[in-house]
């Protein structure tokens, strides 16, 4: 794994990252797993294996999926349901038609991205979530539910509303108590994943610096770096999940080994992993999950197309080749201090073609 070291470091160097983490296992056997860089430039903070990150949109399979998985194995939920039918508010809307499985895969017809922290951050901080809600009703589809996909930040606030309208529970709290606690996650790290309620405070632990963000007027570090998902607390279905990269390894390796049959933990049926990590009729996207896509993806051009991950915003991603058990978890800083640094965009398919290239 020399080469797979020299890019690390050669990354660092050449500035696509400040700091970061890879970590690669095959089946239930870790390769390679070390730490690079800064996690803070300003400090010259070390990164460190045990080093917390922002992992963004890592929260929509990790977290949100997650929940949404539990709820349909107690028979609380299923892909099928429409939203008129789980959520009063949006009957006799254009959204009324729309299913939780639309949601999951991005093809429900609602935008991409809209800056509602705007309108949030004026608020009182208990008026906010309700208000997002009756923006999210408002808002108009760009197309009609299941014509084709786009990815959407705000079909995942509507997953985070399901949630919490069909558990009864704040979804980090149920994901914590249901998914994350049966698991024993927190053993490994101490942790585990997690959220921070900006209402409480963050937990302690060596965060990674993420922006400095230009309307906070501070490097964020330990806050939540999505402007909606501050504005609401840090919990949100598109974004706040934290975690190191043991603790990503573990949650995967689970889900691993109930598609394998296994696991001796019994919180999910071979069947319903197996739905969730298919691929949708001619789309690159699973049930929550991303899939390679045919030409440019993330993952490189090695991984089969039996593959699932995903990518986040501040630098952060996972790929799970099911066929052969690899997983390559990359999480990085790269949006410190600025988000304009974009060099990560050709690194990461050719780290991921290193790492498949090598004898794992």
């Amino acid at each position: 794994m020399k080469q797979i070291d020299m890019y690390m470091q050669h990354a660092v160097l050449n500035n696509i990252f400040p700091g970061g983490v890879l970590l690669v296992s095959k089946y239930d056997s870790i390769v390679f797993r070390k730490a690079y860089g800064y996690a803070n430039v300003f400090l010259k903070t070390p990164m460190e294996m045990d080093t917390v990150f922002d992992l963004a949109s890592l929260t929509k399979p990790l977290a949100t999926t997650m929940a949404v998985m539990k709820l349909i194995q107690d028979c609380k939920l299923n892909l099928c349901h429409n939203l008129g039918a789980i959520l009063p508010l949006f009957k006799g809307t254009d959204k009324e038609k729309v299913t939780v499985s639309q949601l999951l895969c991005h093809s429900s017809g609602m935008p991409d991205y809209k800056p509602y922290y705007k309108t949030l951050i004026k608020l009182p901080v208990a008026e906010r979530k309700n208000t997002l809600r009756k923006l999210l009703v408002q808002e108009p589809l760009l197309y009609t539910p299941g014509e084709k996909t786009l990815y959407s930040d705000l079909g995942f606030m509507i997953l985070c509303w399901v949630v919490e309208s069909v558990s009864k529970r704040r979804m980090d709290k149920y994901v914590a108590e249901e998914v994350y606690t049966p698991i024993h996650m927190p053993s490994r790290s101490g942790n585990g994943l997690f959220f921070n309620d900006l209402n409480i405070g963050r937990r302690p632990g060596n965060y990674a610096a993420t922006e400095r963000c230009p309307w906070r007027k501070k490097i964020l570090n330990g806050q939540v770096h999505d402007d909606n998902a501050y504005a609401l607390g840090g919990i949100e279905g598109h974004s706040g999940l934290f975690g190191t990269a043991d603790d990503i390894l573990e949650l995967l390796l689970f889900l691993l080994s109930i598609f394998y049959e296994k696991s001796p933990i019994k919180l999910f049926d071979n069947a319903l992993i197996n739905s969730f990590f298919m691929r949708q009729n001619n789309t690159d996207r699973a049930l929550g999950f991303d899939t390679p896509s045919q030409i440019n993806s993330s993952c490189g051009s090695m991984f089969s197309r039996n593959s699932v991950g995903h990518l986040g915003f501040t630098g952060t991603s996972f790929w799970m080749d099911i066929d052969r058990g690899i997983i390559v978890i990359l999480l990085t800083n790269r949006v410190h201090p600025t988000r304009e640094n974009i060099k990560i965009r050709k690194f990461r398919p050719e780290l991921h073609d290193a790492v498949m290239k090598t004898k794992l």
